[in-house]
């Protein structure tokens, strides 16, 4: 195993996933300094408690997330459970990396690219917010619950389903995560089914009344995989050792 300055990592995932052409809710980048050399990295999708102690008890020199902390949306203040988080990373010396809308959109390295190869959907162009959404088609059309049962297998987890189960699936839009309120746009793309992670009340109307079916997958579940594969990536670039922590979350 070889180390890499903290800073040099931190420039290197900054251009190779063209951090600052984003407008985003959180920092990307380092989050919480930890120690200057990082030879052990440790990955997981949310900078929880769980996975801040489980790098910890590793002897992760750094903990590179997709959910990290500092959203626009929360209070400031650094008590209770934030407290919690940010000073067990400090008294372990632990770097805590974080990359939320950058991680998604990379072509290769991505949440959506990621989610849509194991899907096997290919991409065909990009929608939406920041280009955020993502439209592919299937190699062969499938009915809507075939692409179902391959979602859960792919995922081990069962999606929420709306959409007539006899219907034709080809043509698929999707972007992972908290992405319900992009399909409204998606719809008129000429689509045959949405996919995200989260569900909202109006999603239910809207595929009834369009025909395009609505499919949510997991928050969780459609991004494990985009910090997994940068992980896997640094390791190989720079001969780092890597562990990833899967933290079951069943939203």
């Amino acid at each position: 195993m070889t180390l890499i300055a903290r800073f040099e990592l931190e420039n290197y995932i900054g251009q190779l996933l063209s951090v600052d052409r984003f407008r985003d809710y959180c920092p990307n980048g380092v989050q919480i300094e930890g120690r200057e050399t990082i030879v052990k990295l440790a990955t997981a999708v949310t900078a929880s408690q769980a996975a801040v102690d489980a790098a910890v008890a590793i002897g992760a020199d750094a903990l590179l997330v997709h959910h990290g902390y500092f959203w626009k949306s929360e209070a400031a203040a650094i008590r209770g459970t934030k407290k919690a988080r940010i000073a067990a990373l400090i008294k372990a010396d632990v770097n805590l990396f974080a990359y939320h809308l950058p991680l998604d959109a990379h072509p290769e390295l991505g949440n959506n690219a990621q989610l849509g190869e194991r899907l096997g959907l290919t991409a065909t162009g990009r929608f939406g917010d920041q280009e955020l959404g993502w439209i592919g088609e299937l190699a062969e059309p499938a009915t809507l619950a075939d692409f179902a049962r391959r979602i859960a297998t792919a995922l081990d987890r069962e999606p929420l389903v709306i959409g007539d189960a006899a219907r034709p699936i080809r043509r698929v839009a999707w972007c992972t995560g908290g992405a319900q309120g992009y399909f409204h746009e998606a719809v008129n793309l000429g689509i045959d089914a949405f996919l995200t992670g989260e569900a909202s009340e109006f999603v239910t109307h809207l595929a009834r009344e369009t025909g395009v079916a609505f499919i949510a997958a997991g928050h969780h579940a459609t991004e494990r995989y985009g910090v997994r594969a940068l992980g896997e990536h640094l390791a190989r670039q720079f001969g780092l050792e890597l562990i990833h922590l899967d933290i079951e979350n069943p939203v």
